[in-house]
């Protein structure tokens, strides 16, 4: 058996993020999905606490024929350390999928093997760019799994994110 580990902060989890698990799901057993900067939220660049985020990365997946855990991981400011930070939260794992070179930096010198992918229409899918179209009022909701956007929906995300950004849409 083998299980993967992958981690994004999720901000919020998009259709890229879907892709990438739908290609990993096609090489392991089981999947470690890591929520990062877990402890961030309230904020324009870190809408949704860990908890939100939890729930639109599981209602997401569950399409997946995958079994997946979803663990938060909060912030440790110390990359020395932080894989073995990631290890002592998560169940354990045989390889890492990240393209974001200092995660893979530090995997690969705690001899972990990490694999990379293509990214998925980079560009459009970014959480900056949906954050940002939330904030002006614009179509976001095609560029995420139906099942966020009900979570985003459920949780009135595109109001906080407008007033945490100062903006009310308009």
């Amino acid at each position: 058996m083998t299980r993967g580990f992958y981690i994004g902060r999720f901000q919020p989890y998009h259709n890229g993020h879907h892709a990438m698990v739908e290609h990993i799901a096609g090489e392991v057993d089981e999947l470690v999905l890591g929520i990062g900067s877990a402890g961030d939220s309230h904020t324009e660049h870190d809408p949704f606490t860990a908890g939100e985020r939890i729930m639109m990365v599981e209602k997401a997946v569950d399409e997946f024929d995958l079994m997946t855990y979803v663990v938060p991981i909060e912030d440790l400011n110390r990359n020395s350390v932080w894989v073995s930070h990631v290890q002592s939260m998560c169940p354990s794992f045989d390889v890492a999928y990240s393209n974001n070179p200092l995660v893979i930096q530090l995997f690969e010198e705690a001899g972990i093997e990490v694999n990379q992918s293509t990214m998925f229409d980079r560009e459009r899918l970014a959480g900056s760019e949906i954050r940002e179209r939330m904030v002006e009022g614009e179509r976001w909701a095609d560029r995420v799994p139906e099942a966020v956007a009900g979570v985003v929906r459920e949780i009135d995300g595109v109001t906080r994110i407008q007033r945490v950004a100062g903006s009310d849409g308009s």
